[in-house]
């Protein structure tokens, strides 16, 4: 019977309720960080294929630490990983500190011993081992720390390195059954084109399709001919990216493209320059309406960086580089049409499961922030002209009293 991992009951009934694609094995709902999560079916061949894929790029079979929710294709694919190893993988239950992590990681006792983490969690880590060399030496065991979910930042990576913390840089998502290319590889047998600026993948551990949307699987899985006339079925992504020397880059999300003054403009590479910045490592950009330039990009940034994340304060509140700074490095990096006009904190900046930003929510926040201060404006705008009005009523009530006073002076 087929599972479908998770804690909300309504949604786990719902799903049983719909026609599963044949040969589905596990139902996963996507993160939903650029939109609604959707009911992905995923067979046991595909999710096999992908931790086949995964060992033998890593060399071997081991042992998983269990950091990331098991609902998640990212903490699934673990479990799916251990039961083909014929090993127990030890789980970090509870909010991520550091400490705890690394004293948990102790209790491994396999050859191989293999962790997946966001970039949250591996600043975190980082942050704490650069202060306990010792603590260092525990995350050093780890034949492979492997980061996927967002962008890791160059500068997270160098300090990785510097530490020789064994990094692998992940990309893949739910309905690819996890990561399926590694540092900008292709394991198993996946394999990357490019169409129209939007990465596209093919290979064993492609899902299925979406559960109750036929729609949006025929939009999304597409079958081509290949050259020797064998056809082949490939997933859209809907993120951007290049192939250079045969290394996919993802450059940021389609949708997440806005068009400033006739210029577009991704709001994914203004992040990676912008948390590049000290103290904006955790920074969101968004595309706000302009009635000149049509839209321009706003940043939303937390005022104790890295509060809400799990992350440790990476730069003190004094550290963080000045707005007009980031302002200059867009400009320079980017174009004029990249830089913001203003930034907005917040205490807490809202986050998803796995720790990505939940553009959502922040874009449903900003809106009604913006409307506020429309409304803020009229009610000033209206405040000035009952003032005005009634200073003109007031003139003229007075001038009208000064011409009667005026004129009986005159008659006396």
């Amino acid at each position: 019977m087929p599972v479908a991992p998770g804690t909300d009951p309504d949604a786990i009934v719902a799903l049983q309720q719909q026609d599963l694609p044949e040969g589905t094995a596990v139902v996963v709902r996507t993160s939903g960080s650029s939109g609604t999560p959707k009911a992905v079916a995923l067979s046991a061949d595909a999710l096999r294929a992908s931790a086949e894929a995964t060992a033998e790029r890593f060399g071997g079979h081991g042992q998983w630490l269990v950091a990331l929710p098991t609902h998640l294709i990212s903490g699934l694919q673990m479990l799916v990983r251990s039961d083909l190893a014929g090993t127990q993988p030890v789980f970090f239950d509870g909010r991520f500190e550091p400490a705890a992590f690394l004293e948990q990681a102790e209790t491994l006792d396999a050859d191989r011993r293999y962790v997946s983490l966001v970039p949250v969690q591996l600043a975190r880590l980082i942050d704490h081992v650069e202060q306990d060399r010792s603590a260092a030496d525990v995350l050093r065991r780890f034949d492979a720390v492997l980061v996927g979910g967002q962008s890791v930042s160059v500068s997270l990576r160098s300090r990785a390195h510097a530490l020789g913390i064994a990094l692998t840089r992940s990309y893949g998502m739910s309905e690819t059954a996890g990561g399926c290319v590694y540092d900008g590889v292709e394991i198993g047998d996946t394999r990357v084109r490019i169409r129209a600026g939007e990465v596209q993948l093919a290979g064993s551990a492609l899902a299925l399709g979406y559960v109750g949307d036929q729609e949006l699987t025929d939009r999304a899985f597409i079958t081509e001919a290949g050259r020797d006339g064998v056809p082949v079925r490939w997933y859209r992504t809907g993120d951007s990216g290049e192939l250079l020397g045969g290394m996919l880059t993802v450059t940021g999300r389609l949708d997440r493209v806005i068009i400033s003054g006739g210029v577009n403009v991704s709001l994914d590479e203004v992040e990676r320059v912008v948390r590049e910045q000290s103290g904006w490592e955790h920074a969101v950009a968004l595309g706000a309406p302009h009635p000149e330039w049509g839209e321009r990009v706003s940043l939303v940034v937390d005022v104790v960086p890295g509060a809400g994340t799990g992350a440790a304060v990476e730069s003190a509140p004094d550290e963080r580089a000045a707005f007009e700074r980031v302002q200059e490095v867009l400009r320079a990096s980017l174009g004029p049409a990249a830089v913001p006009e203003w930034v907005t904190e917040v205490d807490a900046i809202p986050r998803l499961p796995g720790g990505k930003p939940d553009y959502a929510a922040i874009g449903e926040w900003m809106g009604r922030l913006r409307s506020s201060f429309s409304e803020v404006r009229r009610g000033d705008a209206a405040h000035v002209h009952d003032m005005r009005a009634q200073g003109d009523a007031h003139g003229e009530a007075h001038g009208d009293a000064q011409g009667d006073a005026h004129g009986e002076k005159d008659q006396t």
